[in-house]
């Protein structure tokens, strides 16, 4: 059986995994939940099954693999792969080595009370609000130009690859890793260690001026863009040492996420050198044991950021993102425009805590917000259930759509709504669910979002949230519906519920509920 692996570009990427195609309908835990085999066991896989995930998303501490210099524990990578396997569901890993959110402190303890092998980077005492001097401060985050970190990471991940390569050889279970955590510098430009203002001042590499068709230093080759390219490249040059040490070892699908820019977009003002967008470039020539580059998306212009990560070959791979109401347009949206090889809400087991048989004094014990109870957080928790549970149905038909240029996505921003044009009909897509037969809004719906499938010039498939869809004939002529049923996939095979005729055809209105309907039509 072959390893996991990657076939395509962009959004005609498929991932492999046992011999076959599949998506990854995801969930990230909580940084802490993976340290402990009993929490997992008695709080978070009873949080999980509800959700028809088929991967979950956890972190392994470089801190927990090596409590001592050269003496290594897996004994939590074993039992979080033998609940996994148990489970039925496959493994991504995070790798919390040197960095995670910009710094330091999942490296073990030996390693932090030891400067001189782990040197902290240190900011030029400019505070990048007021700009001011106040005097250079020491960052709690590694320096990436320290040479005997990043090999002490190295062999550390390279011991936890070979352990892995030894329980689970050909991927069954642990299909990808992620290098690091939103990697970058925070509260500077760039670091300032008298070893790294050296190599600022250095020319840069020679694979850099090639590919750049730049020379001199990097202040003289790339002006106000200097700083952000030099840790760009000290970074990219310590994850691909840690990739290509783990691949060395067990030849599975590296990647590396991203803290996103967003305002104020200096320098500084979010992990700079991380694998953001703008430096892809960088990224891609120093570190080519990465497979892609995936964001972390928080913002608001979720939208936006999928079609800037899906660009340029790169699929479209999202570890981290907010769940909310919102979780499934934004599901549909990024599996229906560019056929996202994966989908993870943080915080997943979160969302269904409600079924977890806690009680308040028991969550509170475990350091649990009962907050979290609330009806808002477990009706996105099952609606994104019943989302990926259509989703993983029909995907035989999702991704041979995108083959064929089939399948079109929408998301409301602030916009009424969009058209979609097809081969013989367009669809209007009115945002809301306005009608005569609407329910009125209520703050727990979600925005608009969805995609539609052209099955045949005439047949359609719409999977929605949210909306209203009216058909409208490219040549002008009048339509008329066919057939019109609700429904599901099971196992990629259409299942016909009702036919909706008469009241229930005057209007293709989706409500809060994902749901899937088949329509046929004609012209006259």
């Amino acid at each position: 059986m072959p390893l996991p692996y990657i076939i395509g570009t962009g959004k005609n990427s498929e991932l492999y995994v046992n011999g076959e195609r599949t998506r990854l309908l995801s969930g990230e835990i909580h940084n802490s939940s993976a340290s402990s085999l009993d929490y997992m066991e008695n709080v978070v896989w009873p949080s999980l099954r509800p959700l028809n995930m088929n991967n979950v998303i956890a972190p392994v501490y470089w801190e927990c693999v090596e409590p001592e210099e050269d003496v290594f524990d897996f004994s939590l990578v074993d039992g979080l792969i033998t609940q996994a396997r148990r489970e039925g569901v496959t493994l991504t890993l995070l790798w919390f080595g040197l960095w995670k959110n910009s710094e330091s402190t999942y490296i073990p303890q030996w390693a932090k009370l030891d400067r001189d092998r782990f040197p902290y980077m240190m900011t030029n005492g400019v505070d990048e609000e007021a700009v001011f001097t106040k005097g250079s401060v020491t960052l709690q985050s590694v320096s990436p130009l320290s040479e005997t970190a990043v090999q002490a990471d190295a062999k550390a991940f390279r011991m936890l690859m070979r352990h892995i390569h030894e329980i689970d050889p050909e991927g069954e279970t642990v299909i990808a890793v992620q290098i690091e955590n939103e990697i970058g510098i925070l509260g500077s430009s760039r670091d300032y260690l008298p070893m790294s203002q050296e190599a600022f001042n250095s020319p840069i590499p020679d694979e850099v001026a090639k590919e750049y068709g730049k020379t001199g230093t990097w202040e003289e080759a790339f002006g106000d863009d200097a700083d952000e390219l030099f840790m760009a490249y000290w970074f990219a040059r310590a994850v691909e040492t840690i990739a290509r040490a783990g691949a060395e070892e067990h030849k599975i699908i590296y990647y590396v996420n991203a803290w996103l820019v967003q305002f104020p977009d200096r320098p500084g003002q979010y992990p700079t050198g991380g694998p953001v967008f703008k430096v892809r470039k960088m990224w891609r020539l120093i570190a080519p044991t990465i497979s892609f580059f995936a964001p972390d998306i928080y913002v608001e212009n979720y939208r936006d950021v999928c079609d800037e990560y899906a660009s340029d070959g790169n699929p479209l791979f999202i570890p981290e993102t907010r769940p909310t109401k919102d979780s499934v347009p934004n599901l549909f949206y990024a599996v229906g425009v560019h056929n996202a090889m994966c989908f993870a809400p943080f915080g997943i087991e979160d969302l269904m805590k409600g079924v977890a048989g806690l009680n308040e004094e028991e969550l509170r014990r475990l350091n649990i917000d009962p907050s979290i109870m609330g009806g808002d957080k477990i009706q996105a928790g099952r609606m994104l259930s019943k989302a990926y549970s259509i989703i993983s149905n029909m995907d035989d038909l999702i991704f041979e759509a995108h083959r064929e240029d089939r399948i079109k996505g929408f998301l409301q921003y602030h916009e009424r709504g969009t058209i979609l044009h097809f081969d013989k009909y367009s669809l209007k897509v009115t945002y809301g669910s306005a009608g005569p037969f609407a329910q009125p809004a209520s703050p727990n719906d979600p925005v608009s979002g969805g995609f539609v499938i052209e099955a045949s010039p005439n047949e359609f498939f719409i999977v929605a949230v949210m909306c209203n869809i009216s058909f409208y004939s490219n040549a002008k002529r009048n339509v008329g519906t066919l057939s019109k049923e609700e429904g599901s996939f099971i196992d990629n095979k259409w299942h016909r519920g009702r036919i909706l005729n008469g009241d229930e055809m005057m209007l293709n209105r989706f409500g809060s509920e994902p749901s899937v309907l088949r329509i046929k039509l004609y012209e006259y």
